[in-house]
């Protein structure tokens, strides 16, 4: 039923305490002093704790082994017990953290429903956490292309380290699942995730919320290093993180222990750190925004998110899982994509990425009133007339060129959009647009039209005057 530890100087009292405890089903371990109780403690962190006031032949009193035990593992209920007990000493162990005083000699059976109390409590902080750590599973992570595959290929290499990574790119590309899938994937999986949002905690409140508080009124409450102990806590956008904070957390990394803010002792923790940022670090030191040591402390494995432009091949995939994902959470109708709008989502500029893909489908979903194919009219798109939606509109640029330089700025750009599409996959844009592929190939040429590697994917782009193509 769960682990108890009893620490009395009173070898009778701990014996008979363990007695009872036992008969009810629980497991016990028994220490006469603060040195046996510290040493119990460190070889396995106790479900709960029966803890005397007054001990004999030791270093530390009742209340001492309350704070340095919350300090360290402040998921563990404290249940007090003192023969000398008064009104003074149960007010500074409840705001010590203590989960309940009784007084000696006291009552089995309100000690028992004391305990038991206590217990539960455990129990469903515990399962809370549980529960919490399932709502924030790792999104499962969805590509096959080029630039996906190199992604998760560098992803693969440094789950099972202990190196601090830094995620770097643009806001929307999945920073966040890739920091979920290091921790779903690494040996602490069964430990915190901790999500530290740099840019959303107002400066003067960033101390408190990452080290935690002590206070006379309301005991210690644990930061958000402190609930990641064990696991991995993840800084999103770190760029915004206040300067002052910047070398507290410097600290951190270094000696991994901190002092809540008010307290006097230090907390000692085992965390995994991985980053994300969607600005250039390198600028924000130059401008003296972020201290460069704890960009190197950081920054010991860098690893690129690429964009949703860099990976447009992946965009039927995503929107299908999308569609699943949001009939699956919310009941929304789970609708398949017609060939048109796929090619209208490929061929789309996504300026906010993933993120953005995500809310235009969930959009779709909420006011669309079929449940046949998702259509190019319900996507979002720049409104035209009905005399204008079979027509193409010529920009002002376009309209002034003569008809072969026009034909072949459209012939460009057209291919352009379709090769990067595909990924840079020839055979399958030559499919597409409706040519050889031999031909495509000369078309291209004639074009100025290259493909070339950027992060791991191939991508079409105009010829440089005297760069060929790698």
């Amino acid at each position: 039923m769960g682990d108890i530890l009893i620490v009395d100087d009173e070898r009778d009292i701990r014996e008979l305490i363990s007695d009872i405890l036992k008969d009810e089903g629980y497991s016990t371990r028994l220490a006469a002093n603060s040195d046996d109780c510290m040493r119990e403690v460190e070889a396995e962190t106790p479900d709960l704790m029966i803890l005397d006031i007054w001990l004999k032949d030791s270093d530390m009193d009742g209340i001492d082994i309350l704070k340095a035990t919350k300090r360290d593992h402040p998921g563990v209920p404290i249940v007090i017990i003192s023969g000398h007990g008064n009104i003074e000493i149960a007010v500074a162990a409840i705001k010590q953290g203590a989960y309940d005083f009784i007084e000696k000699p006291f009552n089995i059976d309100q000690l028992m429903v004391v305990i038991s109390r206590a217990m539960e409590t455990s129990r469903l902080r515990r399962e809370n956490v549980e529960l919490k750590r399932k709502e924030d599973a790792p999104a499962e992570m969805i590509g096959a292309s080029s630039s996906f595959k190199t992604l998760k290929s560098n992803l693969d290499k440094v789950t099972k380290s202990n190196g601090r990574v830094m995620l770097t790119g643009p806001a929307g590309s999945g920073k966040e699942i890739a920091a979920r899938y290091i921790h779903a994937n690494s040996n602490r999986v069964d430990a915190p995730f901790v999500t530290v949002n740099c840019a959303s905690i107002e400066p003067d409140r960033m101390e408190e919320v990452l080290f935690g508080k002590e206070g006379q009124d309301r005991g210690v409450e644990p930061g958000m290093l402190e609930q990641a102990n064990g696991g991995v806590v993840y800084f999103d956008e770190v760029a915004d993180m206040p300067v002052g904070t910047q070398s507290k957390i410097l600290r951190v990394l270094v000696e991994q222990a901190f002092m809540r803010v008010g307290g006097s002792e230090k907390v000692r923790v085992d965390v995994r750190v991985v980053s994300s940022t969607n600005k250039d670090l390198q600028s924000e030191i130059d401008a003296g925004r972020f201290r460069e040591e704890l960009y190197h402390r950081l920054n010991v494995v860098p690893i690129s998110v690429p964009s949703l432009e860099e990976r447009r091949e992946d965009i039927p995939k995503l929107a299908e899982y999308f569609i699943k994902q949001l009939n699956n959470s919310q009941g929304l109708p789970q609708r398949p994509l017609s060939e048109e709008a796929v090619a209208l989502l490929q061929t789309s500029a996504w300026p906010g990425n993933v993120r953005q893909l995500k809310n235009v489908i969930e959009r779709v979903l909420i006011l669309g009133d079929g449940t046949g194919p998702i259509s190019t009219s319900e996507l979002p798109q720049t409104e035209a007339s009905p005399q204008e939606k079979d027509r193409v509109v010529l920009s002002g640029s376009l309209a002034t060129l003569p008809l072969r330089e026009a034909r072949e700025l459209f012939e460009r750009e057209y291919l352009l959009t379709q090769i990067n599409r595909f990924g840079g996959n020839i055979s399958r844009t030559a499919s597409f647009v409706g040519m050889e592929r031999s031909a495509l190939h000369r078309k291209l040429k004639s074009l100025g039209v290259v493909t070339s590697n950027k992060s791991g994917t191939r991508v079409a782009h105009v010829e440089e005057e005297g760069v060929g193509a790698d």
